[in-house]
């Protein structure tokens, strides 16, 4: 995987995917509800997982964020 797993997307795209992430690492789903196609292509970069069916970040997720 490339150092941002969000190249291939535009801009603005990326960027609410990057908000997606932090969402979910700090748990404001309530706030602001994940959405399937966020979600599915999250999941699809190896991101995201889900655990009991909640949204989690990977070990890879984290570190997108951290970078």
């Amino acid at each position: 995987m490339a150092d941002n797993p969000f190249a291939e997307f535009p801009l603005e795209r990326a960027i609410g995917l990057r908000w997606t992430l932090r969402d979910i690492h700090a748990r404001r789903l309530k706030l602001s509800p994940v959405s399937d196609e966020d979600l599915r292509v999250l999941m699809e970069l190896g991101l995201v997982e889900l655990q009991e069916d909640e949204p989690v970040l990977t070990s890879t997720g984290a570190a997108v964020l951290s970078g």
